[in-house]
């Protein structure tokens, strides 16, 4: 079952009748006609206590005696059906901020990871009766979504390509939100959006894997390094060459040798003056 509208007319019509009604029957009273005087009286009473107030993003869902009658989602003051029930529910953008949650990746490495979820409710119906608190609801099936999703990829990607949880973060909060509307769907709640609020390995493991990538940062600068310097030797000897200086082998190893050494090195080269020959 879904939500519908429930019937209501406008409050201050409910207003209107309890001050005819209350006023005739005191009137009534006056003139000792106490039975129709104290009819008039109840039926004003009960009008007035039908009347209910909507605020602006607040819905009232209505039931009369366990039996679903409706939701009324328009602002204001309305008459609903005497003796009914009426609940409010709000329909304001809200926020949960999951606690630190410990999960393994999906290499087995322990990480700590915690999302912010932003939702709303779309359903009064699902959101009351087809589950007991559907902001507890939403609480633990946001937990288990962001378990579920963590576990999928790595914290990093070091050597092979795909993805990863601290470098694809906008792929994996898509995700996140796809997983978490299927679940919580149910609950007549609409996902607007969820992102990553924090994500790090354990404290057990932080210093190893902190070392593993300033290692592997390292090592992909001084690959760089090689090709930029390979690049320029290759240019150097194309360029004397094109202005006709021919080097033959040896000297060609000594003077790549020398570039290479220049320009890889991590301090500063100090050049070295051969005053002799080379052979």
């Amino acid at each position: 079952m879904k939500e519908t509208n429930a019937w209501s007319l406008n409050g201050f019509l409910g207003l209107l009748l309890f001050i005819i009604g209350g006023g005739i029957g005191v009137f009534l009273l006056t003139q000792e006609r106490i039975m129709p005087g104290i009819i008039l009286i109840i039926l004003g009473l009960i009008f007035v206590s039908t009347i209910t107030a909507v605020n602006p993003n607040e819905a009232s869902v209505i039931t009369f005696f366990g039996s679903y009658l409706g939701t009324i989602r328009k602002s204001g003051l309305w008459l609903i059906v005497p003796f009914s029930t009426r609940k409010k529910i709000s329909l304001r953008v809200r926020n949960f901020n999951s606690v630190k949650l410990k999960v393994n990746d999906i290499e087995g490495n322990p990480i700590e990871i915690a999302a912010v979820i932003v939702f709303k409710v779309v359903d009064t119906y699902k959101a009351l009766f087809d589950v007991d608190s559907y902001e507890k609801f939403v609480e633990i099936q946001s937990e288990t979504a962001l378990r579920h999703v963590a576990s999928k990829y790595p914290y990093d990607r070091f050597e092979s390509e795909g993805y990863s949880l601290r470098g694809n973060a906008d792929e994996v909060a898509a995700e996140l939100s796809l997983e978490l509307q299927q679940r919580l769907s149910v609950a007549g709640v609409e996902v607007i959006e969820s992102r990553l609020t924090h994500l790090a390995y354990s404290t057990e493991i932080a210093s190893s894997m902190l070392q593993r990538q300033q290692a592997s940062a390292i090592l992909s600068a001084r690959q760089i390094i090689v090709d930029g310097a390979v690049g320029m030797v290759q240019l150097a000897i194309a360029r004397l060459e094109s202005e006709g200086l021919h080097l033959d082998e040896e000297r060609k190893a000594a003077m790549i040798n020398n570039l290479l050494v220049a320009i890889v090195s991590d301090r500063s080269a100090s050049p070295v003056i051969n005053t002799g020959s080379l052979y």
